[in-house]
């Protein structure tokens, strides 16, 4: 039977029920009408029915074959605007950032900020130079925000305990120093912090893990054989973050020789840098006037040429901190396991992905001593070899490695 026999209401049937089919299923009825219907010819499908010869000729080599092609259709449709202007992204994380910070509970991987999208594409215009008519709308920028993993979310327990006179100024003069670094191509910025102790052994995390039988954990959290502090050390520019684990306690010389290590592994990459701008919290072990860690921080620039500004955010803020929303993820990414050895915690971080790229753990097996400090004497010494910012003493400080 040739199809110019077949009645209108039957021809209408035909496509009606083509349309409704899609992918291998449909290019296989098209096939098996062409060939019944239409000699075989795709050209003849194109111009009687209406169908694509490329669709009728595969329908017919799959037929042929009995090899089913596998659509793609991941790769079809508009692509995503920040994939089709990728300064976009860079220039929306570079005015957020500053203004986002990690849920405290590191109950979620997302960062929270203060900027609504409109805010956004406004500093966009007046800020990035962008014209009004080259950005998306504020709708779009929306969803560029929440895929890039910033939320504009109030929940109470993100807002800071307390304020100090000086936050703002102090806000103002990280963003300042973090800009500058940023735009220098011989100065690198890391942020640096300790997460809470890790207790390890069969204990509890409250999280979920895809088991055919659950693992069972203590009904109790106490007295640990071991505890791990884990120091971070994150590369905002990279997306580079490395993890130094300790069984000890966390101290000043622990958060220097995490530092040491970290250089160390990373000084050939790193073979321009001049400065060395680090962001941190101004906790016990690394304030400004903690005089261990004052000391050691010079003997660092000293052995690494490097010029040290450490660039402290202001007190109960510690969470705008970058660093912290690597602690998030790992966080999220431990989530239902039982860290049941040291071993088992190290290697699970290790395969932790934060801005696609694993980080690099390493464990400091050595016992570290409280309370070391100088006496007025050598710190008095220490301070000669450190400049403090005039208005901001405490949050900014630099020093000038010994000449080499």
């Amino acid at each position: 039977m040739d199809i110019n026999e077949i009645p209108d209401t039957l021809k209408s049937i035909i496509k009606d029920t083509a349309e409704k089919l899609s992918g291998a299923a449909k290019r296989e009825y098209v096939a098996n009408i062409t060939i019944e219907l239409l000699d075989g010819s795709a050209r003849k499908a194109e111009s009687k029915v209406g169908w694509s010869r490329d669709m009728v000729k595969k329908g017919m080599g799959e037929l042929t074959t009995g090899i089913v092609c596998v659509d793609n259709y991941s790769a079809r449709g508009n692509k995503k605007t920040e994939e089709k202007m990728p300064e976009l992204k860079e220039d929306i994380q570079s005015i957020v950032d500053p203004k986002s910070q990690t849920d405290p509970n590191f109950q979620t991987s997302f960062a929270y900020t203060r900027m609504t999208a409109k805010a956004v594409r406004q500093a966009l215009i007046d800020e990035k130079g962008y014209t009004d008519d080259e950005l998306p709308c504020e709708n779009t920028i929306r969803n560029i925000l929440n895929r890039m993993g910033y939320q504009l979310k109030r929940i109470q327990k993100t807002k800071p305990l307390k304020k100090i006179p000086e936050t703002d100024a102090i806000f103002e003069n990280v963003n300042e120093a973090n800009r500058q670094a940023d735009e220098d191509p011989e100065t690198l910025r890391i942020s640096i912090d300790a997460k809470a102790k890790v207790n390890i052994g069969d204990f509890s995390r409250g999280g979920k893990s895809r088991e055919k039988e659950p693992e069972e954990a203590l009904d109790h959290d106490m007295n640990p054989e071991i505890k791990m502090v884990p120091f971070g050390v994150f590369e905002p520019t990279t997306n580079h973050m490395s993890i130094v684990f300790s069984t000890s306690i966390e101290t000043s010389d622990f958060v220097v020789d995490s530092l040491e290590l970290w250089w160390d592994e990373n000084k050939e990459r790193h073979a321009n840098i001049r400065t060395l701008v680090i962001n941190l919290d101004n906790g016990p072990h690394v304030n400004s006037h903690r005089t261990q860690f004052i000391k050691r921080m010079i003997e660092f620039a000293d052995k690494t040429g490097l010029k040290i500004r450490l660039i402290y955010y202001p007190p109960y803020h510690s969470k705008y901190n970058s660093i912290e929303r690597g602690w998030g993820v790992l966080e999220m990414h431990w989530n239902g396991t039982l860290l049941s050895s040291v071993d088992k915690a190290i290697r699970w971080a290790e395969t932790m992905t934060w801005n696609s790229v694993h980080p690099v753990v390493h464990l400091i097996d050595k016992v570290y001593q409280k309370g070391v400090k100088l006496t007025k004497e050598a710190m008095k010494i220490c301070e000669e070899r450190i400049t403090r910012l005039g208005n901001l003493p405490k949050w900014d400080v630099t020093i000038e490695p010994a000449v080499w």
